[in-house]
């Protein structure tokens, strides 16, 4: 198969899970940008609960990944009745998960925040943003699964469609209950999380009925008679080590944002408006090595891996060169940007600051974007959850109480550690990718 046409394909993937990702971190965004308008402290309270409930989104990832990564070899190989079972098994046992971790989130809110070091000033609204987005974590479980699956099927389009018409809904809810406009109560923190839950339950009933009528269209019941258990225990052999890396990770950067905690309430708001004018940098990068990593999936299960490693070059490529322009973009606007946010100098220099950093960090995100997301299409999936454990615990967590505590460097400190983690990672996937040893781990 020769690359042009896998790049017109990887571009038609590629866009529709752009928009689709600009949507999502549009949605999360918007309780930040509109809070910000309400208090700094509100800001900073729900910047570290979304620290908390991510982790356990992290879980409900374990299946969704794997559902991506078996779903796209099965379709590459044409097995049109193992990719039905794979979802119908990779749908029902996030629900279950959910449920009991909505559950668990909503009567274990307190506990966790505690550890986290929560401060008096932050914990009201924190317990309560944590309890209403807790209880209903399920919806995201469902949400996930289906989304994967319609990808992996090339049907990008529907998840971007869904993510559109929740996107117009959660800013009016938002607007509506966090100011109480429209006849609503201002609600602050607690409407931010009201509509989150509302939009992510609507999401979670688009993407099932779309999967079911543009792909499944009538549900075989023969396929799931007697229960196909074998394919839900090769959903989570794989999806644990797959999920492994990104679990990793987003531990870790809860144990940071605990050392950030300790700067002050001004160092967690300038993280959290940090982080959230990042995830518009590297969304490119994300799109792009996830529409790759499809690809590359149904290559490896044509046993195409000529075609698989020619494309993943052009994708990382091309990711490299368009982080770069956008990072720098940011950076020039970044002072800009802090003070349409809040009035507070500090967080506006500090976060200006940290912005031109972050162009080196956004660098080294962007190979691992695309060295996780390949290897792992690609049913390599053990080594990056090696690597992301060992080098995110020891440089990223390490480096950064080293820096940022340690040494007293602060937030800018912190930033150093992060650039240093992420390099070397992406450094380690590249070599990785180029040994070519992912030929022979083709799980289908």
């Amino acid at each position: 198969m020769r690359i042009g046409p896998l790049t017109r394909l990887l571009g038609s993937l590629a866009v529709p899970i752009f928009v689709d990702t600009l949507l999502v971190m549009t949605l999360g965004a918007a309780d930040t940008f509109m809070l910000s308008r309400y208090s700094d402290n509100s800001v900073s309270a729900v910047g570290l609960v979304n620290q908390l409930v991510n982790l356990v989104l992290i879980v409900f990832q374990v299946i969704s990944m794997a559902t991506s990564i078996l779903c796209s070899q099965y379709v590459g190989a044409r097995r049109r009745d193992k990719v039905l079972q794979v979802i119908g098994m990779s749908v029902f046992f996030n629900l279950v998960i959910g449920l009991a971790f909505s559950v668990f989130l909503y009567f274990r809110a307190g506990c966790l925040l505690e550890i986290m070091g929560i401060r008096e000033e932050l914990y009201g609204e924190g317990i309560a943003y944590m309890r209403i987005v807790g209880l209903f974590a399920f919806f995201q479980a469902v949400s996930l699964s289906a989304a994967a699956a319609l990808r992996s099927v090339d049907m990008a389009k529907y998840p971007m469609i869904t993510s559109a018409i929740v996107n117009v809904i959660n800013i009016l809810g938002n607007y509506a209950l966090i100011f109480g406009k429209f006849g609503m109560p201002a609600m602050g923190v607690r409407g931010a999380a009201v509509s989150t839950v509302i939009c992510r339950a609507l999401s979670a009933i688009l993407l099932l009925v779309f999967l079911y009528r543009k792909y499944i269209v009538k549900f075989p019941k023969g396929l799931f008679r007697p229960v196909p258990w074998s394919e839900l225990v090769k959903l989570i052999k794989v999806g644990i080590p797959s999920a492994g890396e990104q679990m990793s990770y987003s531990f870790a950067m809860v144990i940071v944002t605990y050392f950030i905690n300790q700067l002050g309430n001004d160092a967690l708001a300038t993280r959290c408006y940090g982080q959230t004018i990042s995830t518009f940098v590297f969304l490119f990068s994300l799109a792009f090595a996830q529409g790759g990593a499809i690809i590359i999936g149904h290559l490896v299960g044509m046993k195409k891996f000529n075609a698989a490693f020619a494309l993943g070059r052009r994708v990382l490529r091309i990711s490299i060169v368009v982080t770069l322009i956008l990072s720098f973009v940011t950076a020039c606007f970044a002072h800009r940007i802090f003070c349409m946010l809040t009035d507070n100098e500090w967080i506006i220099r500090m976060g200006t600051a940290v912005m031109w950093i972050d162009i080196l960090v956004e660098v080294g995100r962007a190979i691992n974007f695309f060295g996780v997301n390949a290897l792992r299409s690609a049913g390599d999936i053990y080594y990056p959850v090696t690597v992301g454990i060992v080098i995110c615990w020891t440089v990223a967590v390490g480096l950064s109480w080293l820096f940022g505590i340690g040494l007293n460097g602060g937030l800018i400190a912190l930033w150093c550690a992060f650039f240093i983690d992420e390099n070397t990672r992406g450094l380690i996937f590249i070599r990785r990718w180029h040994s070519r040893k992912w030929t022979s781990k083709c799980l289908v």
